[in-house]
């Protein structure tokens, strides 16, 4: 939102003004669509951004990056809003917001050079599981030699293809980068929205927020999607994809716990507690991908940022990747077909790894923080 300086009759030449104080126009626009919606207040129902925003006379840009992450992006205060367009106040918070949450992204991305991986956010996760799949597809042929093409049966078999020790250095190494950057990224926005000392309480109260999507409901009639009328079906989606990770998060954790500690090596049989974790977790990582992906093609393009467009499909591909190459690996596990499987679906897993902190995926944990932080405020 920059502007100029008026020359008049004096010829001064016309020079652009810095973004009101702030770092970024996005973020000089957020402050100016919030200081008109603190003046009116008409939306303070709908959710918890703006009973956070009526805490602020001012909004620094910490203030801004927070209230964004705050916002679920129902859309309700878009049609409830007498401002929005073609009003000549153009108040569009939902855009907006979806717009600033992407730079926030950005801007606290570490190591810094990473962060050109949000500005095409799309390309990037392609190269990454491109460039992941062949090497394991490549690498597992040349060290297995004639037992690449047969099938491999019963306990430890998987090991047979990719030895365990290969398995737990390579994937610790992957995991072990992606938290150590997303770790680095969220303190930083965690000092940069003032968050005070964790206590179990903020922390618990957001986990219940964020497990529920409490605030994905329009301040209770629902959320938008085509129009003004709540026919919005992302929330059942969303627990869908939430809670189908979670749970094939919990069979993995499982699995490594059996193989630790009593020597149960995978595979499984097929009604062992593992497969079945992961099955039912594998099906809600193909029915919710696939019902927000659906629902995306009707919203409102008016309710989100159109640069954010290609990381959002790019989050959904890589999770329908993750379950459909798991599921393969499962049907098949007794054919020879099993090492190539096998060797794609680890491939896709460690693109998935080391992108963790470079996509739509650490939307959940900085909109986790930001309800801690809306915790602490209310106490």
């Amino acid at each position: 939102m920059s502007d100029t300086t008026d020359s008049g009759s004096t010829g001064v030449p016309v020079v652009p003004l810095p973004f009101a104080g702030h770092a970024t126009e996005s973020l000089a626009e957020a402050d100016r669509q919030m200081t008109i919606c603190n003046a009116c207040r008409y939306c303070e129902g709908l959710c918890a951004v703006f009973p956070a925003m009526e805490r602020r006379r001012v909004f620094a840009d910490g203030d801004l990056d927070y209230l964004a992450n705050l916002c679920h992006n129902c859309g309700a205060c878009l049609y409830d809003c007498q401002y929005a367009p073609p009003h000549e106040f153009a108040v569009s918070v939902p855009s907006q917001f979806a717009e600033l949450r992407r730079e926030s992204w950005t801007r606290y991305a570490w190591p810094g050079f990473m962060a050109a991986a949000y500005r095409r956010n799309a390309g990037a996760l392609v190269a990454a599981v491109i460039v992941s799949v062949a090497v394991f597809v490549i690498a597992v042929p040349a060290t297995m030699g004639d037992g690449f093409g047969q099938a491999h049966t019963g306990e430890g078999a998987f090991y047979e293809v990719v030895p365990h020790d290969v398995v737990v250095g390579v994937f610790l190494a992957g995991f072990g980068f992606g938290v150590l950057s997303l770790g680095v990224s969220l303190r930083r926005f965690w000092r940069a929205v003032g968050g005070g000392r964790l206590r179990w309480r903020d922390l618990a109260g957001a986990g219940r927020s964020a497990s529920t999507l409490e605030y994905l409901d329009g301040g209770g009639v629902g959320c938008m999607n085509e129009d003004e009328h709540p026919t919005d079906p992302r929330r059942p989606f969303h627990h869908l994809t939430y809670y189908g990770f979670a749970l094939c998060l919990a069979a993995t954790t499982l699995a490594a716990i059996l193989e630790s500690g009593f020597g149960q090596e995978a595979p499984y049989r097929w009604f062992h507690p593992v497969v079945v974790l992961g099955t039912l977790g594998g099906f809600g990582l193909v029915v919710g991908p696939l019902g927000l992906l659906a629902a995306k093609r009707r919203r409102d393009p008016e309710l989100g940022d159109a640069e954010s467009r290609s990381m959002e499909l790019a989050f959904l591909g890589m999770m329908l990747a993750l379950s459909l190459t798991g599921f393969a690996v499962l049907v098949l596990r007794e054919t020879a077909a099993m090492p190539t499987l096998l060797a794609v679906h680890l491939g896709v897993v460690f693109a998935f790894f080391v992108t963790i902190p470079y996509g739509k995926f650490v939307h959940g944990f900085y909109r986790y923080l930001a309800l801690v932080k809306d915790r602490q405020e209310k106490h």
